[in-house]
Parts: C-alpha cells; structure tokens; sequence
C-alpha cells in the first residue's frame, strides 16, 4: 500500500492565525495586491487537493470554482456539492493515514492538504512531508491557530528548513521539509 504524498501551502498572519474566529479572511491581501508567491508551481506538483468541509464552504464563497484538480472534501456529516463542481468535487471521510493510502490505490501521488482542522489532523499523524507557510505582515489577534495541539504533549515535531523568500510586500514565506 502506497501513501499519498501530503503538503502544505498555507497564509498565517504574524501571530500565527489562518481566518479569524467566524473563518473570515478579510485580513489577506486581494490577489491583485499580491503575485503568484510560488502558488503556481506548487499547484502543479500536486494532483489531488483534501479540504475540510468549513474551507471548502468558504472557497464555495468566492465565486468562481480555482481549481482544476480533483478536490475530496473531508467531512463525516457529509456536504451538498453544487451541480457544476460534482464532476469535480467528491467527498471523503476517515482517519487522515486512510485517507491517504486510499487516495494512492486510486492512483494519486501528491495531495494539498488545506483548512486548519484538517492540516491539524494530519500534522498529529505526522502525515505532512512538505509544509510552506507564508506570514502576512498582520495582527489579528484571534481567530483559528495553523497549528493545533500534537497527540502527546511532551512531543517535538522536528522540520527542517529548506528556503525563505521575502516577498515586496511584506510577505515572508517559508519552506519546509519533514525531518
């Protein structure tokens, strides 16, 4: 049984939340504000995306469908797929580990985890190889954490650094691979 591969691309602000406490994102800059910031050639070396069912509800927000890959939407309660995006979207449920040994026998080799519960999750199960977190130059002050707590309290997960940009923006992303 082969593991699907599982990375990260994801914006925190500085004090390390990714949406404030309703899920908003106002706090992120519009996209004519910012370039690509590596977005496209990370995109392209994935081939499956898994989101939790409250992102995906908040993408559904935004209007016009950004994705060309496959999308699973994970969620035990299950999630109504508007009729445009159900040749596009589907939805899974279970432990993160099956979820990608069952994404690999179906043949995929590299999936985008998104959405803090979701990220979280698969963080705890030290199933994320690849993580890229770009900081926003910004204060919220509350809202949801990129990093929820690990299964055992007294754990380290070590990362090792591979690069960092700093974009002209403000923007500072960096890189990492799981030691």
């Amino acid at each position: 049984m082969s593991l699907c591969k599982a990375s990260v691309f994801i914006a925190s602000s500085l004090d390390g939340f990714i949406a404030r406490p309703n899920g908003d994102l106002d706090w992120l800059p519009s996209a004519n504000e910012r370039d690509d910031m590596g977005y496209g050639d990370f995109i392209s070396s994935v081939d499956v995306l898994l989101m939790g069912r409250h992102t995906f509800e908040k993408v559904l927000e935004f209007g016009d469908w950004p994705y060309a890959l496959p999308v699973r939407v994970l969620s035990r309660r299950g999630v109504e797929i508007p009729e445009p995006l159900q040749d596009k979207v589907s939805v899974m449920c279970g432990e993160p580990g099956d979820l990608l040994a069952t994404l690999g026998e179906q043949g995929f080799s590299h999936a985008y985890v998104d959405g803090g519960e979701t990220i979280q999750a698969f963080i705890a199960e030290d199933l994320i190889q690849r993580l890229i977190v770009t900081h926003v130059p910004v204060l919220i002050g509350s809202g949801l954490r990129l990093f929820g707590e690990l299964k055992d309290p007294q754990c380290t997960v070590p990362w090792r650094h591979q690069k960092t940009f700093t974009w002209p923006n403000g923007m500072v992303q960096s890189h990492y691979v799981r030691q």
